[in-house]
């Protein structure tokens, strides 16, 4: 029985430490890691395929000191391998790249992949991240994450799941921007101030 997308993200909920930074990628990575553990450390991606993992790697290098979880799709991946070379790279030890291999581009219809079968884990590791395993069971997932929170990452867990096409109810509407400014006060950020014409400013946190 292949293990579900639910099955994986309750043993994640029940893996991670509270101050644990968590990207989830569109559709319904967001909406029922949201309906599962909604909270001000969570940042959900929306209508943006593949950028899960370029955003957490960002987080990851400005925030040394916390531990990064990504949620990405392998049809994600796929749109875009230069995020997880980038990852290789940068190798940044507390970044943790779970990914939901379910062969379809789920967000955009369902379209089964070009190559279906990849080994991402084999991919994981030609990137040059520092280690990387295909998971099958929300139980291997436990310890698995328990040792790549350990910091000894980047760390990349393919989770092998079947597609699940009917869309989660998150428990609230996604405001994208209240999803940003809640994460910046999370990660203790200054926020962006954008001037007319280009240019911009970073405005000071209130205590």
């Amino acid at each position: 029985m292949v293990t579900t997308r639910e099955a994986y993200f309750r043993a994640m909920a029940d893996a991670l430490p509270a101050e644990t930074l968590v990207v989830t990628s569109l559709g319904n990575a967001s909406y029922l890691w949201a309906a599962i553990r909604d909270r001000p450390e969570n940042f959900y991606v929306e209508d943006a395929m593949g950028l899960a993992l370029p955003l957490a790697l960002g987080v990851a290098v400005a925030r040394p000191d916390r531990q990064v979880v990504v949620v990405e799709g392998d049809g994600g991946l796929l749109m875009h391998m230069g995020g997880l070379i980038t990852v290789g790279a940068a190798a940044p030890s507390n970044l943790t790249v779970l990914l939901i291999q379910n062969g379809v581009h789920a967000a955009s219809g369902g379209q089964a992949l070009t190559n279906a079968g990849l080994d991402f884990a084999a991919l994981g590791l030609a990137a040059r991240l520092k280690g990387a395993r295909n998971i099958e069971t929300a139980d291997s997932l436990r310890p698995a994450l328990a040792e790549a929170l350990e910091g000894s990452g980047p760390m990349l867990l393919a989770l092998a799941t079947a597609p699940d096409p009917e869309v989660v109810v998150p428990p609230a509407g996604f405001d994208p921007v209240a999803t940003k400014r809640r994460f910046q006060d999370a990660i203790e950020a200054p926020r962006y101030v954008p001037i007319l014409f280009g240019g911009g400013r970073l405005e000071p946190r209130r205590r």
